[in-house]
């Protein structure tokens, strides 16, 4: 699978700080349970990383991409 591969699979996405002072992003799916851990300056190295898809797929809709209408 890559990212631009579509998929079926619903998951649980939680972010929050641990006790230990990391920054937790917990991804939970059927049969899967996967906390990840990263110090905080990598934790907003990964927010920047998604602001910046996050603009780039903003361009990419405007520019007539694909855009994925909401679930319902």
């Amino acid at each position: 699978m890559s990212i631009n591969s579509q998929s079926e699979t619903a998951a649980n996405l939680q972010v929050g700080p641990t006790d230990q002072g990391m920054v937790r992003i917990y991804v939970e799916a059927e049969g899967v349970d996967l906390p990840l851990d990263f110090e905080p300056e990598e934790a907003t190295e990964i927010a920047e990383e998604l602001l910046a898809a996050a603009e780039a797929a903003r361009t990419m809709g405007a520019k007539g991409g694909k855009s994925r209408k909401p679930r319902r």
